[in-house]
Parts: C-alpha cells; sequence; structure tokens
C-alpha cells in the first residue's frame, strides 16, 4: 500500500492517527516493560474507527509492516480480532510470511461461511501454499457461498488440467440440480479453466 495515496483518503486527523500508530508499530521489536499489549496493537483494532472502514485493511496492513509482524504475532491477531482485523491478517499474509507456516489461519477462514474471511482467505497466499486438495475445496467453498471465484488468485494457472476438480464441480453441479437448486454460474467458469468440460 502506497503510504501518500493512502493519506489522500484520509482527512488530517486521520492522518495524525496514522503517523502515531505507525510510530509505535515501528517500536515493535523494543523491549516495553510491563505492557500486556503493546500500543500498535491496540491500534491495529482500532483502525477502521479512526481512519474509516474503507481505509481499514490498507491501514492495517501498513501496520503490520511496520511492526514486522512475525506469524506469532499474526496468529494472535487473527484469533482475538473480530471479522475485520481476521480479515487484514490474512490480506498481509503475502507480505509478512514466505513459507507456509500461516497455512492454519487460511484453513481456518475457509471453515467459516464469512465471505469477507473466505474472500481474503482465496489470495495470493492461499494460491502459493495450499496443497492440490485443500485448494480445490477453497474454490468449492468459494462458490458455496457466493465468493466470486475471480477473488481466487492464480484460479486459472492451478486449475488448468485437474481432472480432480473437474470431477468434484462436475459432482457438485449435479448434486444442486437433483436438490432442484440453481448451479452457480462462476462453476462452469472454473470447469472451462480445467480444460476437463466435456
Amino acid at each position: 500500500m502506497n503510504r501518500e495515496e493512502l493519506d489522500a483518503r484520509l482527512d488530517p486527523k486521520a492522518v495524525a492517527w496514522l503517523d502515531q500508530a505507525l510510530a509505535e508499530a515501528g517500536e515493535a521489536g523494543k523491549a516495553q516493560d510491563n505492557v500486556a499489549v503493546p500500543k500498535w496493537e491496540l491500534r491495529f483494532a482500532a483502525a477502521g474507527r479512526h481512519c474509516g472502514q474503507d481505509n481499514a485493511d490498507d491501514v492495517r496492513t501498513l501496520l503490520l509492516q511496520h511492526a514486522a509482524a512475525d506469524v506469532a504475532t499474526l496468529t494472535r491477531l487473527y484469533h482475538q480480532g473480530a471479522a475485520a482485523e481476521r480479515r487484514a491478517v490474512l490480506l498481509a499474509l503475502p507480505h509478512r510470511v514466505p513459507g507456509p507456516e500461516a497455512l492454519p489461519l487460511i484453513e481456518d477462514a475457509l471453515r467459516t461461511n464469512d465471505t469477507r474471511l473466505v474472500e481474503a482467505a482465496v489470495g495470493p497466499y492461499a494460491a502459493g501454499h495450499l496443497d492440490p486438495h485443500a485448494w480445490r475445496h477453497a474454490v468449492l467453498k468459494c462458490l458455496f457461498t457466493g465468493v466470486p471465484v475471480a477473488a481466487v488468485a492464480g484460479a486459472e494457472h492451478r486449475a488448468h488440467g485437474d481432472a480432480e476438480l473437474a470431477r468434484m464441480l462436475t459432482d457438485f453441479a449435479s448434486e444442486r440440480t437433483a436438490a432442484g437448486r440453481s448451479v452457480p454460474p462462476d462453476l462452469h467458469r472454473v470447469l472451462n479453466m480445467t480444460g476437463e468440460e466435456s
């Protein structure tokens, strides 16, 4: 996130709040005596209230970057946070965690029916680290919950030639049809991506 672009969307009071929050986040690695919760983590939770809900994801991502948040910190913030905070952690994963260590957070989000979390969970981090079985189920979760398949990072690349995904999609469509329910239009889009549609 470009700080200048973000500042242009904030009023002066919010910019001042963000300046202070980032300064506190920058101190995150230094010893803090008798502090149960670092100030920047409190600001992480309050970002929407001070900078507006439309800017909260970007503000929280900046805070995580300035704090050099590691997997342990990200995991704690995720599990302690409300849905909006969890979403921000998920969105920040590709920038903060190079390896698969944060996959439990993706897996947790995909177990929910909160479309905000599901959509955030199927981004670039999932594309790079979910194994084929888990990734296929993430795609089905999107179809089941109504999350647009366009949100699934790397979908065309990962779906191409995936006969097992094609089988799962076909079975899902058959089950919906048999139950008298409509088949999500995105299902055919993903099936086309596999190249396995008959």
